[in-house]
């Protein structure tokens, strides 16, 4: 079983900047993608950004630019750096571990923190 806690949401001026921190714990496969997701009031749940164990990168077009996502194998840690925020980046956000067991996928996900961005 793995569990996923976030740390590092809050309150933040428009402009600003915020880092979010997601610990894993439990097994991990070799092959994993971990990143990040928002689900804003009235809205669905959304990528923000991903990374896989091999490094590469996927972000949504809305933060291209303003955010960066990284990762720590050895602390089984992902991260987002999110800079230049916009009232529009408020949401719960959440982590996500996606192990690769082809052809089986297990999906895990974090209870979420609170990201406010006020104007």
């Amino acid at each position: 079983q793995v569990q996923l806690v976030e740390s590092g949401g809050g309150l933040v001026q428009a402009g600003g900047s915020l880092g979010l921190s997601c610990a894993a714990s439990g097994t991990i496969f070799s092959s994993n993608a971990m990143g990040w997701y928002r689900q804003a009031p009235g809205k669905q749940r959304e990528l923000v950004a991903t990374i896989t164990s091999g490094y590469s990168t996927n972000y949504a077009d809305s933060v291209k630019g303003r955010f960066t996502i990284s990762r720590d194998n050895a602390k089984k840690s992902v991260y987002l750096q999110m800079n230049s925020l916009k009232p529009e980046d408020t949401a719960v956000y959440y982590c996500h571990l996606e192990n690769v067991g082809l052809p089986l996928r297990y999906a895990y996900w974090g209870q979420g923190t609170q990201v406010t961005v006020s104007s």
